[in-house]
């Protein structure tokens, strides 16, 4: 994180005794990246964090992938994966793999009850939610999410998911950590004046989470024997980890809201770098807003055809009707899967259609990736088999029609 907070109660200086009013000692953790050399924030505990009183193994829901052979762009129906009448499903153990790789994995749920507690080894989750609402609890505090929020949560963060109704939500699952662009930054960290939001425009806790309770299971994902290197392990706490009575650090989770995003935009079409929110290792997520468009005189609002010969590019269409899709059958809750070595841009209609445009009223959630994409058992599922045709003008469609 690019700026410092102090939550609840901690001593004038580090790593020195801090008790409680009746004179217990409260322990100190430490929470780092990169072997101490990068962001940390210290916790500090009535109980001690390390003890363990059972363990036993989770068996994770479906991770396996296959390779998108024959290479095909592919449009998904996220909508289509979970039944409304069905209740039950949480945000962790409910989460349906579409696409992943070495280095993300990208996974979308359907969640209307309270998620058990959980904890990423592996890398930071954004969380991207489509509709509903949702209290995310953390050993670091509240967040209260809704509609439009990214919710970052740093790696090994123990936390749960407690929807408000039903909620629905985009999980982009990393590999390492998920931070705003480089360029953004200052080099001491703090976003600079050309970036697209600021400080003011990410929350964070505002309050240690303090909860009594033993015997308390949290679920942690980790590397392992499993399908992508993956593994569960479910470790049994004597005391709540939710025991913490002040934090301070620049390590935490946060919450942005896209609609606090400020789209740049130009005399001409703005290539996919320009609506970059957040990166992580061998990806970047990018977003597509409510927003002006070109203003040359002869200038073609929606993307140019491109091969992006390096990437492969995921859209997730979430909000208004974008202009470029139109015609595939790409709607609300939609993704399309934009493969390296196929060349990509407007459907049929839509290079015209867009001249003259001023404004575009469309949200997209973006993630380019730069190790191929593979098939989850999600994709599998809801893959309408014909998006690929979608391209080809009138008798020359292969399959008729592309309505989608």
């Amino acid at each position: 994180m690019p700026y410092y907070r102090s939550v609840g109660h901690v001593p004038q200086k580090r790593h020195t005794q801090h008790r409680a009013a009746d004179g217990r000692l409260y322990f100190e953790e430490l929470m780092g990246e990169e072997g101490f050399s990068s962001d940390s924030s210290l916790l500090y505990h009535r109980s001690i964090p390390s003890a363990i009183s059972e363990y036993r193994a989770w068996e994770l829901p479906d991770l396996s992938t296959v390779a998108n052979h024959p290479l095909v762009p592919i449009h998904l129906s996220t909508h289509k994966l979970f039944d409304e009448s069905v209740t039950g499903v949480d945000a962790v153990t409910g989460r349906r793999l579409l696409l992943g790789n070495a280095d993300v994995r990208l996974s979308y749920v359907v969640a209307d009850s309270t998620s058990p507690y959980y904890r990423n080894a592996i890398g930071d989750e954004c969380l991207y939610i489509e509709a509903g609402e949702a209290v995310v609890e953390t050993v670091f505090g509240d967040l209260e999410v809704g509609e439009g929020d990214y919710v970052i949560i740093p790696r090994a963060t123990t936390h749960r998911i407690v929807p408000k109704g039903r909620v629905r939500i985009y999980a982009i699952e990393a590999n390492s950590h998920i931070t705003p662009p480089k360029r953004y930054l200052s080099r001491f960290g703090q976003l600079l004046e050309h970036a697209p939001y600021c400080e003011r425009d990410l929350r964070g806790p505002e309050e240690p989470r303090m909860v009594d309770g033993v015997d308390v299971e949290v679920y942690i994902k980790h590397r392992g024997p499993g399908p992508g290197g993956l593994a569960g392990t479910i470790h049994v706490l004597p005391d709540h980890p939710f025991d913490v009575v002040g934090w301070d650090g620049c390590l935490y989770p946060y919450v942005f809201n896209i609609a606090d995003y400020m789209p740049i935009t130009g005399k001409v079409h703005q290539p996919p770098p320009a609506h970059q929110v957040f990166e992580g290792n061998n990806f970047v997520i990018c977003n597509f807003v409510p927003r002006k468009v070109d203003y040359h005189p002869l200038s073609i609002p929606v993307p140019y055809y491109h091969s992006n010969v390096d990437s492969d590019e995921v859209m997730f269409y979430c909000g208004g009707d974008y202009e470029a899709r139109k015609g595939s059958g790409i709607g609300q809750g939609s993704i399309s899967l934009h493969p390296g070595g196929h060349p990509h841009g407007p459907q049929p209609g839509a290079y015209e259609r867009s001249i003259g445009a001023e404004f575009f009223d469309e949200l997209a959630v973006m993630v380019d990736t730069f190790r191929p994409l593979e098939l989850g058992e999600g994709a599998r599922a809801t893959d309408d088999g014909v998006y690929a045709y979608s391209w080809v003008r009138g008798d020359h469609a292969e399959t008729g029609s592309t309505d989608g």
